[in-house]
């Protein structure tokens, strides 16, 4: 292996990075519209996110979760690119595909399990509302909270219990 020598001035300090923590998006971005995923990007851009990543979750998943029928993953997932695409410049910002290579039901802390050790911290995690009462009747719930941080996206009413016992570990978020 070369090694190739750095001839910096005394007293150099390398900048540290201003940027910090990972955004994900974790919805089935099937009535997602132009105005949210650009509203989800502002937020990502405004608290200065190293990463926005875009999750999408495979057929089966949203199956088992909601009881619905939703089009098919790779239709959805071609929307992100496309969206992303017209979007331009998307340094940092991530559609992740791992559901579908998965192509089966992958359970919500699974998700997360895979998402935090892929990406750097903090984490803060952006779901539905619907989603997010879901998310708080699980076992892992507790455990969840107090690593990551939630992004309700319009929460519907009424409030799991769970989410509010843990509300200041999570925020509203209306695009």
């Amino acid at each position: 292996m070369e090694r190739t020598n750095t001839i910096v001035p005394f007293g150099y300090e390398p900048q540290m990075s201003t940027k910090k923590g990972t955004l994900f998006y974790y919805d089935t971005f099937e009535r997602a519209d132009v105005h949210a995923l650009s509203s989800a990007i502002a937020l990502a851009e405004s608290r200065s996110f190293s990463k926005m990543v875009f999750y999408p979750l495979h057929e089966e998943t949203v199956k088992r979760m909601t009881k619905e029928a939703p089009i098919s993953f790779y239709k959805r997932e071609r929307l992100l690119l496309e969206f992303m695409e017209e979007l331009g410049e998307t340094r940092g910002i991530t559609v992740e595909g791992w559901e579908g290579k998965r192509k089966k039901y992958t359970p919500m802390d699974t998700a997360l399990r895979f998402l935090t050790e892929k990406y750097p911290g903090p984490h803060f995690f952006m779901l539905p509302g619907a989603f997010a009462n879901l998310f708080a009747t699980y076992a892992t719930f507790e455990e969840w909270i107090r690593t990551i941080r939630l992004v309700i996206v319009d929460p519907v009413q009424p409030v799991h219990p769970n989410l509010l016992r843990f509300e200041s570990r999570w925020e509203r978020f209306n695009p």
